[in-house]
This record gives structure tokens, C-alpha cells and sequence, in this order.
């Protein structure tokens, strides 16, 4: 069984009204990573992934791109401990 790693993700730029959110949704649950999505207040987009060490850093590979039509600026990711989410929710 593969360990499993928790990151919380932060993008900045134009990444609302995008697809952004149910794209991410939908490479998550693909990929078997749990955790959640939102837009934040600020104009960005937050993230918090869990799962295998490679399903994770392909998501956040896709977050440092985003889907057509996102002009992403910048992308913050920190270590976290797993909370043991199941499933993957927009919020």
C-alpha cells in the first residue's frame, strides 16, 4: 500500500470562471485523490489533495497550468498531514 501525502494548494491569476474547480474535481477523482476545492474571496482558487505521492504531484502539475482559458500567476504548495478525506468535493 502506497503512502499517502496531504497538500494544500493555493493558484493565483485568472483561475475563476474557468472550469478550473470541476476540472481539478474530475482529474482528482480519476487519479483516487481525495480532498477538496474552493474559490477563494481573494480571486484565487485553494486546494487540498491526499493521496499516493504521484496522483498528488500530477494534480498539482495540473493546478501550475490550469485548464484552457486560465492565465494561472502563481502557485503556493505546503506539506500537510493527512485528515483522511474520501472522496474529492467542490466547494
Amino acid at each position: 500500500m502506497s503512502e499517502t501525502i496531504a497538500r494544500r494548494v493555493v493558484v493565483h491569476g485568472r483561475v475563476q470562471g474557468v472550469f478550473f474547480r470541476d476540472t481539478a474535481r474530475r482529474k482528482a477523482v480519476s487519479r483516487g485523490v481525495a480532498g477538496w476545492i474552493a474559490n477563494r474571496g481573494d480571486g484565487a482558487v485553494e486546494a487540498w489533495l491526499e493521496g499516493g505521492p504521484d496522483a498528488v504531484e500530477s494534480l498539482i502539475e495540473f493546478c501550475r497550468q490550469g485548464p484552457r482559458g486560465a492565465r494561472v500567476e502563481r502557485v503556493e504548495v505546503s506539506d500537510e498531514q493527512p485528515q483522511g478525506y474520501d472522496g474529492f468535493a467542490v466547494r
